[in-house]
């Protein structure tokens, strides 16, 4: 199987509003899916920034996940955190590379989510997809993500 997805989408800002936009507003815009989800009854997005940083949901009532850590922090170019939904084992995260490249006066945003491929078969997080299919479902979770912040960055 194939480790990771990438998907890019234009959006009408400047590197420094979209990566802003992605990670200080996380929370406004992100939509949560129904097979990719952090937890089973999904909370508000956030994260603390910086290297080191979290990327954090934090539910009704006040408690917190945490769904990675942010280990290369490059504002407005470079975005890479771990990632990990509740149903994967403990052990398990995969990787989610965010790049922010201008065009013009538009910017291209591209994610590369990596790393599926340590999913155990029988994971619950597969949703007893094939390889293919469970990559393709995951490209067009985040293809809907792009989409939310090029709305948002309006």
């Amino acid at each position: 199987m194939t480790s990771k997805v990438y998907v890019a989408l234009r959006v009408k800002a400047g590197p420094e509003r979209a990566f802003a936009a992605f990670v200080d507003e996380i929370g406004d815009w992100w939509r949560p899916s129904r097979l990719f989800q952090t937890t089973p009854r999904p909370g508000r997005l956030a994260f603390e920034t910086g290297q080191d940083g979290r990327l954090i949901e934090i539910r009704d009532g006040g408690k917190v996940f945490e769904i990675g850590r942010i280990h290369v922090w490059e504002p407005p170019h470079r975005l890479v955190f771990s990632w990990r939904q509740a149903n994967f084992p403990l052990e398990l995260h995969t990787e989610v590379e965010v790049g922010f490249e201008a065009v013009g006066e538009e910017t291209r945003v591209s994610i590369e989510h990596r790393g599926f491929d340590k999913l155990p078969s029988d994971s619950a997080a597969r949703h007893r997809f094939p390889d293919q299919v469970l990559l393709m479902r995951l490209a067009d979770f985040w293809r809907s993500q792009l989409a939310a912040i090029g709305e948002r960055v309006l």
